[in-house]
């Protein structure tokens, strides 16, 4: 992966893919552009469909830095990231497409980003558009770091660190992702202007219904695809919800 600088001076690792219109893609947590996007075939899809893929590891993920000072994550550090690397490719227009974590990254940074052309805001719904408590992210974290592997954690918090593992993740530096006041807290969605897809797996209980976060963003369409919120990312019925809203709102 490529490498820039950003606002802060952190690296930041991304990669492009493909020509045409912009997109850029926001992962999840405990993620990476690869697992999200790569490995199940989402950024393929863009790419046979005529666009070109900007792709990055969110601070703390990935091949990107991976600060454990809580600091590092606050003061809408990765909405500016995204913006600094629109920046550094000198992208004037682009559409923005998210998966959990980035999708409540997403949401903070469309309504403020003039170079927005429409919005995917995919495993998030009614439930994750509340926000997650400070008390929920706080046990999310002691979860990561716990030293017994987080036995004593509850279910959810269980599955995080499962997942963060799995991924090869340096736990302290999500934690800290977790402690940062606004992580999980999404924006003001009711300020997006730009034609808004909001899309979730019909078992996904963490996200809940996206019709209830849709109907809180003028104009938005919401839509079910197969799996839960782990799973649903490698349906190809997520790839086609996304090529097909784009082809609809953006076309090539």
């Amino acid at each position: 992966m490529e490498r820039f600088v950003s606002f802060d001076g952190l690296q930041i690792a991304y990669q492009v893919w493909g020509s045409g219109p912009d997109v850029l893609l926001l992962h999840g947590f405990a993620s990476s552009a690869a697992g999200n996007w790569e490995t199940p075939g989402i950024l393929d899809a863009l790419v046979h469909a005529g666009r070109r893929v900007i792709a990055y590891d969110a601070r703390g993920h990935g091949a990107s830095a991976k600060p454990h000072d809580v600091e590092a994550y606050e003061h809408n550090a990765m909405v500016r990231d995204a913006q600094a690397l629109l920046d550094h490719l000198a992208v004037t227009r682009a559409d923005v497409v998210g998966y959990s974590m980035g999708s409540i990254v997403a949401s903070r940074l469309v309504p403020h980003e003039p170079r927005a052309r429409s919005l995917v805001l995919g495993g998030v719904g009614g439930r994750l558009a509340r926000g997650r408590s400070p008390a929920a992210r706080a046990r999310t974290a002691a979860a990561l770091e716990a030293r017994d592997g987080g036995r004593g954690a509850g279910r959810v918090e269980r599955a995080f660190r499962r997942f963060a593992e799995r991924s090869h993740n340096d736990l302290r530096a999500l934690a800290a992702v977790q402690r940062a006041s606004a992580a999980g807290t999404p924006g003001d969605v009711g300020a997006i202007r730009v034609p808004t897809l909001v899309v979730a797996g019909v078992d996904d209980r963490l996200a809940g219904p996206p019709q209830e976060l849709a109907a809180l963003i003028p104009g938005a369409e919401a839509r079910v695809v197969p799996g839960n919120h782990l799973s649903a990312v490698g349906k190809p019925e997520l790839a086609r919800a996304i090529v097909e809203f784009l082809a609809r709102v953006s076309p090539v």
